[in-house]
């Protein structure tokens, strides 16, 4: 089983900087996926900052989120503990 998200941050070019449970950083880009079904709602911006971490996972407030192994499989490492 992959890390669980631990901490979220939205960043305005629809990116989240994430915080694993095991210390590492990733980034996960979130464009691919806004003009799909439900992350459609995602492209406002205020919107997107209002993401936030549930059961291991980044979620909002419209109930949106991403399988935790897909953030942790398809983000960029930023840093290693």
């Amino acid at each position: 089983m992959n890390p669980r998200v631990k901490k979220v941050k939205t960043n305005s070019d629809f990116s989240l900087h994430l915080t694993f449970e095991n210390g590492e950083e990733k980034m996960f880009d979130c464009r691919p996926y806004l003009d799909i079904g439900v992350f459609q709602e995602l492209k406002d911006l205020n919107y997107f900052s209002k993401a936030f971490v549930q059961c291991g996972t980044v979620v909002w407030p419209h109930e949106q989120d991403f399988c935790p192994d897909t953030l942790y499989l398809d983000s960029k490492k930023i840093k290693s503990v």
